[in-house]
């Protein structure tokens, strides 16, 4: 369970694009100097966030990127998922047996219980969390997490 760079670096552009306030769309050059990225990884991650609807772009000379949809519509979750996915892969187990060819676990695990419930909470915690929400002061988001558990928006 790790959250890869590509995924922070993901999320804080997309906080970039939510903070903007302009008529224009945010330009990737000025995205990439606000994050102390290269042009060529924001565009990369930024090219992930509009295959996955999180952003729409414009080309040309006053190109650049917009959200997609409001930015307390959009979650850290939405961003985690589209540039990487879960946190605990099922395919786990299977890789790391240790020396044996199959895991001694497999039938009854209740270490993979454990990594699936961090797992959970920790989805939970970032289904909550809006682009909006991460714009605001950070004490405003302390709060937020330590309040009720209720998803950002609700399922389905």
């Amino acid at each position: 369970m790790q959250l890869l760079a590509q995924e922070e670096y993901g999320l804080r552009c997309l906080v970039q694009v939510a903070q903007h306030t302009g008529d224009a769309p945010l330009t990737i050059h000025t995205v990439a100097e606000r994050e102390g990225l290269s042009p060529e990884y924001a565009a990369k991650l930024m090219r992930a966030l509009r295959r996955s609807g999180l952003v729409v772009s414009r080309r040309g000379a006053a190109g650049g990127y917009r959200l997609a949809q409001p930015a307390d519509r959009i979650t850290a979750w939405d961003v985690i998922e589209a540039l990487g996915g879960s946190f605990f892969s099922e395919e786990f187990c299977d890789a790391h047996p240790g020396q044996l060819r199959d895991c001694v676990h497999t039938t009854n695990c209740s270490i993979r219980g454990l990594w699936r419930s961090v797992e959970a909470a920790v989805r939970g915690v970032l289904e909550r969390v809006t682009l909006a929400d991460l714009v605001r002061p950070e004490q405003d988001l302390i709060s937020l997490i330590a309040g009720p558990q209720e998803p950002a928006r609700p399922a389905g």
